[in-house]
């Protein structure tokens, strides 16, 4: 079901810059008992990118008042996404745009991937990828629609039959996430979750548990490394607003059976209310 502006229907110019620039920014959200999850969240997410792609002339008490509204299709569906595009302006052509128009707002709401509840019982396998993410301080850590490195990442997992997901590392060797999740990885009393400075997405979930776990006695490392800093962990896991949990069996050769803080973990996260 989709929603355009708030009218429900599914379909838009064929000049909108997402479709020739990719010129947006969007969110994912869980539903649940006519609630968004995260909400509030989310909408600093949206609010924090449409500031660093310099989208004017939002109205987010609006876009706020449609999703609580597309929340209550809850109990047919359970997956919300939001998407936001800068509108064009016929006078003007290329790259160049105005920003005193006001942009679309897009609400699509559907059913969680089956295979989640897989992840969620059984734990996944992982492979490093073979593509990188560029890094780019400006696009880092929000959720644009220029996925093309996200696209190709998960045509190469599909084409690999025997993992789940992706480790994914950027142009400079350095672990940043999965190809549609946060990572975790945990020492002993020591948790660690890459940098995203020059890349990579931060995730809703990966903020509630950055936030979580010093109250459960873990402390938290967010680092810039390699991929080989996994190999001495404990237990490997990633997290986004859908799974929203899921933990790792292995990554390429490396094999990991400990889940003492998934389990812990995802206790909080099912009691959880936010």
């Amino acid at each position: 079901m989709y929603w355009v502006n708030g009218i429900k229907k599914k379909t838009i110019l064929l000049n909108n810059r997402a479709l020739h620039f990719g010129d947006g920014f969007f969110t994912t959200a869980k539903l649940q008992d006519g609630k968004v999850k995260f909400l509030d969240w989310h909408m600093d997410r949206l609010i924090i990118s449409a500031k660093r792609l310099m989208f004017n002339n939002i109205n987010f008490d609006l876009l706020y008042k449609e999703m609580l509204h597309a929340a209550s299709y809850s109990n047919i569906y359970s997956v919300i996404k939001v998407i936001v595009i800068r509108e064009n302006n016929l006078r003007l052509s290329g790259y160049r745009c105005s920003n005193d128009i006001e942009p679309l707002r897009i609400i699509y709401v559907s059913k969680l991937p089956k295979y989640y509840m897989r992840w969620i019982r059984s734990g996944i396998h992982l492979r490093t990828s073979v593509m990188r993410l560029a890094r780019n301080t400006c696009l880092a850590g929000i959720k644009h629609l220029n996925r093309l490195e996200q696209v190709m990442i998960a045509i190469w997992v599909d084409k690999n039959k025997t993992i789940d997901e992706a480790l994914v590392l950027d142009t400079n060797g350095n672990v940043v996430e999965c190809c549609s999740a946060n990572i975790f990885w945990r020492h002993k009393y020591q948790v660690f979750t890459p940098s995203l400075r020059h890349a990579g997405v931060n995730g809703t979930m990966r903020q509630f548990i950055l936030q979580l776990l010093p109250t459960l006695g873990y402390h938290i490392r967010i680092v810039t490394v390699g991929p080989e800093h996994l190999k001495n962990a404990n237990e490997v896991f990633i997290t986004n607003s859908l799974l929203p949990l899921a933990s790792v069996n292995s990554i390429d050769d490396y094999c990991y059976s400990d889940r003492t803080l998934f389990h812990l973990l995802r206790s909080y996260i099912i009691n959880s209310d936010i």
